[in-house]
């Protein structure tokens, strides 16, 4: 007896849109064609078992097709280096460089404390996509997050150069290639970063048992309060009066999240009522020669570093703090409550600190103090 040929349907076959059929052959054999391929089973079965076995088996190998999972090979990654640079005047400092024209007195002073921590890096493709950038882990960088720092590498007061570079002005990693045109980054320490697959807590984590960059001592208040996102503090020309009329010999900007509730040590979910955290966007950037400069004149623009009137000396984030508001403006975000809206970015992607500037090559090493 030969081949006889046998056609069925299920919806497995309408959705692809291939043509299916069985045929059988006496002793069993069964020949199964989908879309002009065809593939043999050899059967024991007698030919009216076969004909229903078949035609389930048709529908499953079909079904199976359309229901599989395409698993996508790797996307090719490609590195990437930004460059973070803090100027004053128009010129590059950092590490111990003396500061011109610094404050509404156009004062010089000098630079005792720079860095920062950022996170969530992505890179902005031509139609505003954002893809991430998967952080190299270090001791400057863990998770999505990074430390950056332009004290003296060798522990000095000399300006930085490629002899005497800061400790940590770039932030390293690899993302998808592809053609890029911007980078998007926020300034702060996040509630949480992934870590291998998991969530680990970053603001609110134990200094004392965080991992790097997490674990210095001079970047957190208390475990409640977090991390402190950002710290300069300079030195004027005089020593700082206080209202008291007490001196000090520093003029500081501390910012972090404040109005802190919860206590992590007991495994409680801390909120704060002002995150003071806000995103830089800059729609065209090429790290390859291009660089993120912080500007410490436009920071100290409209603060007299020679006086403070009240809280601690300079802006620790306070609401009542006299000191504050100027430098909140210049980091483009809101002090008080009266929109609701303290603690916010007052626009979108936008801090006047921030602008792009020309990338100048230099070698970074040292280690943290």
């Amino acid at each position: 007896m030969g081949w006889v040929e046998e056609s069925f349907d299920c919806p497995a076959q309408r959705r692809l849109g291939v043509n299916m059929s069985l045929q059988l052959f006496s002793a069993g054999s069964v020949r199964f064609s989908l879309s002009g391929a065809s593939h043999m089973w050899e059967r024991s079965n007698g030919r009216k078992n076969m004909r229903v076995s078949i035609s389930a088996l048709g529908c499953a190998f079909v079904g199976a097709i359309s229901c599989a999972p395409l698993v996508a090979a790797p996307a090719k990654q490609q590195p990437v280096a930004i460059t973070f640079a803090v100027t004053a005047d128009g010129k590059e400092v950092g590490c111990g460089a003396p500061l011109a024209n610094l404050g509404s007195g156009h004062l010089n002073a000098k630079l005792h404390e720079t860095r920062f921590y950022v996170y969530g890096f992505k890179l902005i493709d031509t139609k505003g996509e954002r893809t991430s950038i998967a952080l190299d882990q270090s001791e400057w960088q863990y998770g999505d997050v990074a430390l950056l720092d332009f004290k003296d590498a060798r522990g000095g007061n000399a300006p930085c150069t490629e002899a005497n570079p800061a400790k940590n002005a770039t932030v390293v990693g690899t993302v998808p290639s592809g053609s890029y045109a911007g980078l998007e980054f926020s300034v702060g320490a996040p509630v949480e970063t992934i870590v291998d697959g998991k969530s680990v807590p970053i603001n609110h984590s134990n200094v004392e048992t965080a991992a790097p960059p997490l674990d210095i001592a001079g970047m957190a208040w208390n475990w409640q309060a977090g991390r402190r996102f950002l710290a300069f503090e300079i030195i004027p020309p005089s020593p700082v009066i206080k209202a008291d009329g007490s001196k000090s010999g520093t003029w500081m900007v501390h910012l972090g999240s404040t109005g802190c509730k919860g206590n992590p040590a007991t495994g409680e979910i801390v909120s704060c009522a002002h995150e003071n955290r806000f995103v830089v966007t800059l729609d065209r950037f090429d790290p390859k020669t291009q660089r993120v400069e912080f500007d410490l004149t436009r920071l100290f623009e409209n603060s007299d570093i020679t006086a403070d009137k009240g809280g601690a000396v300079g802006c620790m984030s306070a609401l009542d703090d006299p000191e504050c508001p100027a430098i909140f403006a210049a980091l483009g975000l809101n002090l008080g409550d009266s929109a609701g809206d303290g603690g916010k970015q007052t626009k979108a992607g936008v801090s006047p600190v921030f602008k792009v500037g020309t990338a100048t090559p230099m070698k970074i090493m040292g280690a943290k103090q």
